[in-house]
């Protein structure tokens, strides 16, 4: 989860703000991020104007680690749609989409759209 947070960050996240999003709690986080860093996946790095500030990022092996989870991911959910048909396809994407409109990304988005200022 924490790779993929990071994926499409360049400038990274802080610990709290990835604490946040993968709903655990800062002394967790903690953990897991001593345990991926000392893994090669990710880095950690300070912030030149602020010291007390830290921004977790990956590293070239967690760029291609979360690349390739992404795509075995990808293809796990497809195979559960490929038993169904494309009436049957379209219905469950529907409903799915109904359901994430419920969650925060969802609503957000939703917010963004009505006000102009997404697609």
């Amino acid at each position: 989860m924490l790779l993929f947070l990071l994926h499409d960050l360049p400038e990274g996240l802080s610990p709290h703000e990835l604490a946040e999003r993968a709903g655990v709690t800062r002394a967790t986080i903690t953990g897991l991020l001593d345990g991926l860093e000392r893994d090669g996946f990710l880095a950690r790095h300070g912030d030149m104007e602020d010291r007390r500030r830290v921004s977790v990022r990956l590293t070239a092996k967690g760029k291609a680690k979360t690349r390739n989870l992404f795509n075995e991911h990808t293809r796990w959910i497809g195979s559960l749609f490929a038993g169904l048909s494309p009436m049957e396809r379209d219905m469950i994407s529907d409903l799915l989409r109904r359901v994430w409109q419920n969650t925060d990304a969802g609503s957000m988005q939703s917010a963004a759209v009505a006000a102009g200022v997404a697609p």
